[in-house]
């Protein structure tokens, strides 16, 4: 699947970021919910564990998210990721994430896309789970991005998160226990390479147009819609744009708008 080489190409472009940080830096909070780049990066690796036992070794997977549910209700969701890696953390974890991300590629690489996975809610194909992974990668990385005050330089691998995003159309408002609305927007989007990619039938009662990157951020939430410089059309693209979610989990809302931006000044 080229989705594990795109997911890889992610890690690794996000890695060249966080490798010549200093010792001090992985205890910054970004504005992610105050996250700290070891936050980020013992959330990553942990699931990047956990996506690859649910292809290789299910019956395992079951019985480590029974652990991770558990401790996860005595010491909360971030807290939960440290104590099951043993407190892992600074270079040591990011070391350890960057070998287990190299390892775990070639496995998905040869797995059939459509094999079903377990996973913390429905199953899901091989093929959806490494996506997932490219996306959370893409998203959290953007909190890291934003804290050093680094411009990123995206590739057309996110067209898988763009496409997660459209298909994600329906979930978003089924997730919340509302009703999906009609029609389901046309997608017209500028990736990074200059090509446009296109989703549904051309149409001007609904459609949301502009730049892959910053649709993948609103989907992603990690950019509110005010914020960026898309364009919605119609009723249904501007209500589902205002609450898009590509992410697995309840429903969250976006960031408000100007709470999540690029810092002026970078890390210091």
């Amino acid at each position: 699947m080229q989705q594990a080489q795109d997911f890889c190409d992610e890690s690794e472009a996000l890695y060249g970021v966080l490798e010549p940080l200093s010792v001090d830096a992985y205890s910054v909070a970004t504005l992610f919910n105050d996250w700290t780049i070891d936050n980020i990066l013992q959330h990553l690796h942990h699931f990047n564990i956990m996506a690859d036992l649910s292809l290789n070794e299910p019956d395992k997977f079951v019985t480590e998210y029974a652990k991770i549910a558990a401790l996860r209700a005595k010491v909360g969701f971030i807290q939960s990721s440290n104590e099951l890696l043993g407190g892992l953390s600074g270079r040591p974890l990011l070391d350890a994430w960057r070998s287990y991300y190299i390892e775990m590629t070639p496995r998905f690489a040869a797995a059939d896309p459509k094999q079903r996975v377990k996973w913390a809610g429905p199953d899901m194909s091989a093929r959806s789970s490494i996506t997932a992974r490219l996306m959370e990668t893409w998203a959290h990385g953007q909190e890291i991005y934003d804290l050093l005050g680094q411009q990123r330089e995206n590739a057309d691998r996110i067209r898988n998160i763009a496409h997660l995003g459209v298909n994600t159309f329906g979930w978003t408002f089924v997730n919340r226990k509302q009703a999906v609305p009609e029609p389901v927007p046309y997608v017209r989007l500028t990736a990074p390479s200059g090509a446009i990619w296109e989703w549904g039938n051309s149409s001007d009662a609904a459609r949301v147009d502009g730049a892959a990157e910053e649709f993948c951020q609103v989907v992603c939430q990690t950019r509110n819609i005010a914020d960026t410089n898309l364009q919605t059309t119609g009723p249904v693209a501007t209500q589902w744009m205002s609450i898009a979610q590509c992410f697995a989990g309840p429903p969250k809302d976006p960031p408000a708008p100007g709470v999540r931006a690029m810092s002026s000044t970078g890390l210091t």
